[in-house]
């Protein structure tokens, strides 16, 4: 009898529960790792072993390669999924994982590096067709003559980025001439201290743009394909709050040409695994930001729509098999929304870490609930506020946002403070009824 394959959770939380689930359903064997502070996470008790790596602090444990590939030679696993956020865009864990004889599920290092580095990443979607915006055509140079010369051929307001950039550190938005020289240092030195890298390069600022990405997954056939977009305009502070899928108001030929042209981008540079671009979109134009080279926290919307388990298709690509479906296969259907609900204030959004009291997760026909946590579990203080994902599915998006309100309405969690609040409230804004919402709608007030 052949034994089954064992697959390493690198993450914690309510992703690692998700990935055990996708596990199972394809008889595959469990590795659970755990900080000391993480001990009594819910996905701990359906695995089929447990290693504890480390201390509460990330960088001493969910951070540190060392300590997981021991884990994963010690329980000899297979394949390691790095999940979302922690090691998961991190080539070089990648390549330790390689290295060590062991399947890493997500692409290949050398393709994580490559759209790792936005102007890299960027110039190989110029290279492969995928609308841009417009920009400097790399690093801006050391000369503040030059660098003044490429901002003023821009034209303002333009956005100063780092290179390695991402949540909004090294970024400053130049509203005119006299900021450039200012803003590019503060973004370099932000650049180094928070990536070890001082490059940065600069591009057209929009003023009220939408956030809408296009998921894709590729094998190592040449496959690739797209399985619709989603719409991630409800942000905080550079942070998704609420997803949705399909965008309300896009017209479907234009989304499905930009889907064809990420398909197409996959495969000229070898990409393998669940993906996602990532564009801004303005007056009916489309504008590429950046690739994340792993699973989302969003995907359950693309799943609802499109019926597609893309954790199990990822495991399975990452084994060498084919994509388990073609592009015209794929069919979104409906309407989902997804609500992340965070251990937050939610009018300050700090972070409210404590006992959990009471947990009663909505349900019902169209409602799923992702999450980790159960009643008496106390939410450390060490990580990610993120508790739980609500998503539902309604057959347009007018009965998805009323399925919504009252799977919020249902849901209770006692004894620590949630962004619950702060959602009802935008799913009764008028722009967001509207879909009208930008990016910079929540940080403006404009949802209250």
């Amino acid at each position: 009898m052949t034994k089954p394959l064992r697959v390493l959770i690198a993450n914690r939380g309510e992703i690692a529960l998700r990935i055990v689930r996708a596990c199972r359903l394809m008889g595959l064997e469990t590795i659970g790792i755990y900080s000391e502070a993480d001990a009594d996470l819910a996905h701990l008790d359906h695995v089929d072993a447990k290693v504890c790596i480390g201390p509460a602090s990330a960088a001493q444990s969910y951070l540190d390669q060392e300590r997981i590939l021991r884990a994963a030679r010690l329980c000899q696993a297979d394949m390691v999924h790095p999940g979302y956020g922690f090691l998961s865009e991190n080539p070089d864990f990648a390549e330790a994982v390689e290295d060590a004889g062991l399947i890493f599920i997500g692409p290949t290092a050398q393709v994580m590096r490559l759209m790792g580095d936005k102007i890299s990443a960027k110039k190989e979607m110029i290279a492969a067709g995928v609308p841009c915006l417009p920009g400097s055509d790399g690093a801006l140079p050391d000369s503040a003559q030059d660098t003044q010369r490429i901002c003023d051929t821009i034209g303002y307001p333009l956005i100063v980025k780092a290179s390695a950039g991402g949540g909004g550190r090294g970024m400053r938005i130049v509203e005119s001439a006299t900021d450039v020289a200012n803003a590019v240092a503060n973004a370099r030195q932000e650049s180094l201290l928070a990536f070890g890298k001082q490059d940065v390069y600069a591009e057209r600022f929009l003023e009220s743009p939408r956030h809408i990405e296009i998921q894709v997954m590729a094998d190592r056939h040449g496959h690739a394909v797209w399985l619709g977009a989603r719409d991630c305009s409800v942000q905080r502070r550079h942070q998704k709050l609420m997803e949705e899928a399909p965008p309300a108001g896009i017209p479907e030929q234009e989304i499905a040409a930009l889907g064809v042209k990420c398909a197409h981008a996959c495969q000229q540079i070898g990409y393998v695994g669940a993906g996602t671009f990532e564009f801004l979109y303005e007056d009916g134009q489309f504008c590429f930001i950046e690739m994340n080279t792993r699973l989302q926290v969003e995907h359950p919307v693309t799943e609802m729509t499109t019926s597609i388990d893309i954790v199990r298709e990822q495991i399975s690509v990452a084994r060498g098999h084919p994509l388990s479906f073609t592009q015209t296969d794929v069919k979104c259907m409906g309407h989902a929304i997804e609500c992340r609900i965070n251990a937050e204030n939610p009018d300050t959004f700090l972070p409210n870490p404590g006992k959990i009291t009471e947990w009663w997760p909505a349900g019902g026909p169209g409602v799923r609930m992702d999450s980790h946590i159960y009643e008496s579990y106390v939410v450390p203080p060490y990580y990610d506020s993120l508790i739980a994902k609500l998503i539902v599915y309604g057959s347009t998006r007018e009965d998805a946002i009323e399925r919504m309100r009252a799977a919020l309405a249902e849901t209770r969690i006692g004894g620590i403070c949630t962004t619950i609040p702060l959602q009802q409230r935008v799913l009764q804004s008028e722009s967001f009824l509207k879909g009208m919402v930008t990016v910079h709608s929540l940080d403006k007030g404009l949802m209250k």
